[in-house]
């Protein structure tokens, strides 16, 4: 009596291991010839480790030609971490096969629940990339997925990878050029949006013009012919790399640069002026340095009204009148008309007696094919200038980055618009 108890005690414990792997097998989509062998909790652990197992009898095929073949030997026993089961943690383990394949040799299969080389399951993957995309910062993203830091940069990498070689890049035909500050001093980064798209497309480190070139070739050589026009600013380097890497597209200098020139002529001006004025005890143009740059000044900041200023003739207010009067520029009709307005304004600053004025307008005029430029491609770094301000944003979330290949990758990641989850597989 007592073997026919202990016996029956024995089988219903197979029993309930059968029916805790058969649960566990269709919780993670385990289908033949992989089987779940056992489940283990750990309560101290928190964790829940389960065994997979690929069945000896069965086929295995090449992860490269996908024809079946002899079975090596099963590599060494591997983890991947998978979704928590409620507040545990769970732990896949596996010792996957090894396939001889005539034509390739011996080679790892590849299992069903995650991509070749991960640490992590397919699902795992896929809801840590959600998680990242709404954390504001990779800290935060660790904490709520119980990872370390490298663990989450890691699935990021895989993320932006993944992107790329995803990504198409025949729709772009305009794009935009410029800089970003990396690291402290002058150490700048380069960056390649697609205006179209509203996308981040590259970033290299460095802003010469050979770092440009290199930038704009990581555009595949038939995309890059068929890029109509560049925006960026008047800097040499930019230029000259589209002229050697995209020769057929129009250079067009971005009008917001062009603005912030004339600003720094007007607020030049401004600051000679000011310092004139005080040695004669005059303090009109206190606080007014807003006001000129964006007709607007904090209240209490300034003792005249915009018109009184401009009624005494000063030289700031002789400055931000041609300032304002280049606007009309970009709304004239057509390149010839556009270049007619330039010349008499050009003209006119030239006389104003402003040097830091007549500076820009030179500067001007040695780009005038790049301004012209806009009529008949009417494009703006504005979307690049916006991408700047999310970079700026993430590197403050990361308190700087002392490592290119990081700083490309949160780019990437949060601005480049990519396709970054994995493809989930029936068995995932």
């Amino acid at each position: 009596m007592a073997n026919g108890e202990m016996l029956e005690k024995r089988t219903q414990g197979t029993a309930e291991e059968e029916t805790v792997s058969a649960h566990y097998a269709l919780l993670l989509g385990i289908k033949a010839p992989w089987r779940v062998q056992s489940a283990r909790l750990d309560l101290l652990a928190s964790k829940v480790e389960i065994a997979v197992e690929w069945d000896e009898t069965a086929q295995v095929c090449c992860p490269e030609c996908a024809l079946e073949c002899p079975r090596h030997d099963r590599a060494p026993e591997r983890t991947w971490r998978h979704l928590d089961v409620m507040q545990f943690q769970t732990i896949i383990r596996a010792r996957v096969p090894r396939s001889r394949c005539a034509e390739h040799g011996v080679l790892t299969v590849r299992a069903p629940w995650a991509e070749p080389h991960s640490r992590f399951t397919l699902l795992f993957e896929a809801f840590a990339v959600q998680v990242i995309e709404a954390c504001r910062s990779l800290t935060q993203a660790a904490e709520l997925l119980k990872l370390d830091w490298d663990s989450v940069m890691l699935i990021m990498a895989r993320a932006v990878k993944r992107g790329l070689e995803r990504r198409s890049t025949e729709a772009v035909t305009h794009i935009g050029l410029d800089e970003k500050s990396f690291g402290r001093g002058q150490d700048y980064v380069s960056l390649m949006t697609d205006l179209k798209n509203r996308r981040v497309l590259e970033v290299v480190p460095g802003r010469s013009t050979t770092d440009a070139i290199a930038l704009l070739e990581t555009l595949p050589a038939d995309q890059r012919q068929a890029v109509v026009a560049a925006a960026m600013d008047m800097g040499a380097n930019f230029a000259a790399a589209t002229k050697k890497a995209c020769p057929q597209a129009a250079i067009v200098h971005d009008r917001f640069h062009v603005s912030m020139h004339l600003n720094e002529a007007v607020d030049k001006v401004r600051r000679q002026e000011h310092r004139r004025l005080l040695e004669e005890g005059d303090t009109s143009l206190t606080g007014t340095k807003f006001l000129w740059l964006q007709g607007a000044a904090p209240e209490g900041e300034r003792a005249l009204t915009f018109d009184e200023l401009c009624e005494r003739n000063l030289k700031t207010a002789r400055a931000w009148t041609h300032k304002e009067t280049f606007i009309e520029f970009w709304s004239q009709e057509s390149a010839e008309r556009g270049q007619r307005f330039f010349t008499q304004w050009y003209n006119a600053a030239a006389r104003s007696k402003l040097e830091p004025l007549k500076k820009v307008a030179r500067m001007l005029k040695a780009h005038l094919l790049g301004l012209l430029n806009y009529f008949a491609h009417p494009v703006t770094n504005a979307i690049t200038e916006g991408f700047n301000s999310r970079i700026q944003a993430i590197k403050a979330d990361a308190r700087g980055f002392r490592s290119f290949a990081n700083y490309r990758i949160r780019i990437l990641f949060h601005c480049g618009k990519l396709d970054l989850r994995p493809v989930l597989t029936p068995q995932s």
